[in-house]
């Protein structure tokens, strides 16, 4: 069933008939996919991973070293669509579909909270769970009230957090309980988002929220909050090895202090 699927996937990528397609992400599969729809121009960054450039017809020279969003905008600008950098613009909607989710909400409609985004896919990408828990905690003893967000499937990397909510009635757990367009209904109206390397935190800045970003072994220049340099906490060192997907490299989240990411979200939060 799963390869049938698939097929049928495939078959309608192809009808659809495109004309472009621009592989922002640059990677096997996804170089796979702009091949499979059939368009006769495919655009991707020369230095694509996983060989993905030779499904390109145009192939980009960009500076790896560049910000992702920066490196993805130099895409359109090579065929022609104008790249503008201004985070004024480049804005995000919740759509209508959810609008209202938050506002309609029995246990946030009406109130100033704070969202956390406590997981991640890689562990070492993970501020500790109980250190999540100790924040939540302090914001709900400010009158806050603390949404935590992820998906269902993360839900046991935060025990913790998890159980906070369950005797705290000011700390919600919507962990695996919103659709995309409710996370960004959640994230939209927050007061201040405090978040993992993860997309709840890039849709925050996608809506201009207030932010704490939590980082340890990942290049910020390259792929950090777009222009938001200034709400990262990161204590890294030019002797750390920055690979996120070493276990080890756990201990760079670990140097971020619990009463440090507190004092931030009070100042952010005046």
């Amino acid at each position: 069933m799963h390869w049938h699927r698939l097929a049928m996937y495939l078959r309608s990528l192809r009808d659809r008939q495109y004309d472009l397609v621009i592989d922002a992400q640059g990677l096997a599969r996804s170089a796979f996919m702009a091949r499979a729809t059939g368009a006769p121009h495919r655009v991707g960054h020369a230095d694509a991973r996983e060989f993905a450039a030779l499904a390109y017809t145009q192939r980009v020279p960009a500076d790896i070293e560049q910000h992702t969003v920066d490196r993805m905008l130099s895409l359109a600008a090579a065929v022609g669509a104008p790249a503008v950098a201004d985070t004024r613009a480049m804005r995000l909607y919740t759509p209508p579909s959810a609008a209202g989710f938050t506002a309609k909400h029995p246990l946030i409609g009406g109130a100033r909270y704070v969202v956390l985004s406590p997981t991640s896919r890689w562990p070492a990408k993970q501020w500790p769970d109980q250190r999540f828990a100790t924040l939540a905690s302090a914001l709900a003893r400010d009158g806050l009230t603390v949404v935590l967000v992820g998906s269902a499937s993360e839900r046991s990397q935060v025990p913790g957090c998890l159980a906070l909510a369950e005797a705290n009635p000011c700390v919600v757990d919507l962990l695996g309980r919103t659709s995309v367009g409710q996370l960004m209904d959640v994230l939209e109206h927050s007061a201040l988002v405090v978040a993992n390397d993860s997309a709840a935190l890039h849709i925050a800045v996608g809506f201009n929220r207030p932010l704490i970003a939590l980082y340890g072994p990942t290049r910020v220049h390259r792929v950090g909050p777009y222009r938001r340099a200034g709400d990262v906490i990161q204590h890294a060192t030019a002797r750390d090895r920055l690979d996120h997907k070493s276990s080890a490299a756990r201990a760079l989240m670990e140097r971020i202090s619990a009463a440090e990411v507190v004092a931030a979200a009070r100042l952010r939060l005046g």
